[in-house]
């Protein structure tokens, strides 16, 4: 597979780990989740995780990155996916500015990179984690760990989980996940 191909692939799937994330907050909890998770919803949610993420405000920013980074088609496809989904509050707690320079074309790479990270190539409900690592789409593990009836991610905590959706699940989370050799500081102002 040339470099271009994987590229456009690595982008598709950092898509559909945002659109993942969607789907968890339109989704109430499981049993196996924190006490700070919403309820369930009166109707099952339909649609793949990029439909389920545009449909849910708290993940717009999610959504816009989803797009800047063209992996939405990626993200409607077959999967399964499993999405840690950051909200717009999780990305809001990056420092000023941050947002905005991974959503300019020359940081598409960068932003890529750390939507990928959100992205586990299987569907895990929060009551099949296991404490450890796992690997991402965007090829480093994340470590996972569930004590209490509280999962998380890298240290974020899963504030709703199993968002499901049909191509995969979703748990909405509290942090954006950044994986090692990302800096956010380095990101280009302007292309």
């Amino acid at each position: 597979m040339n470099l271009k191909m994987r590229t456009v692939k690595r982008r598709q799937l950092a898509l559909a780990a945002i659109a993942t994330a969607g789907v968890m907050a339109l989704t109430a909890c499981s049993s196996s989740t924190n006490s700070t998770a919403t309820t369930p919803s009166a109707s099952p949610t339909t649609g793949t995780i990029v439909a389920v993420a545009a449909a849910t405000p708290s993940l717009s920013t999610l959504v816009a990155a989803v797009q800047a980074a063209g992996l939405a088609s990626t993200l409607d496809g077959a999967g399964p996916f499993t999405v840690f989904a950051p909200t717009n509050d999780a990305f809001a707690k990056l420092p000023a500015g941050v947002v905005d320079k991974l959503l300019l074309p020359c940081n598409k790479d960068a932003l890529t990179k750390i939507l990928t990270y959100h992205v586990v190539p299987a569907k895990v409900l929060a009551a099949d984690i296991k404490p450890g690592t796992v690997a991402t789409v965007e090829g480093q593990n994340v470590t996972l760990a569930a004590s209490n009836n509280v999962v998380t991610v890298n240290g974020a905590n899963v504030t709703t989980a199993d968002v499901a959706a049909s191509n995969g699940v979703v748990h909405v989370i509290d942090g954006v996940l950044l994986p090692p050799g990302v800096d956010p500081a380095a990101l280009k102002a302007s292309c």
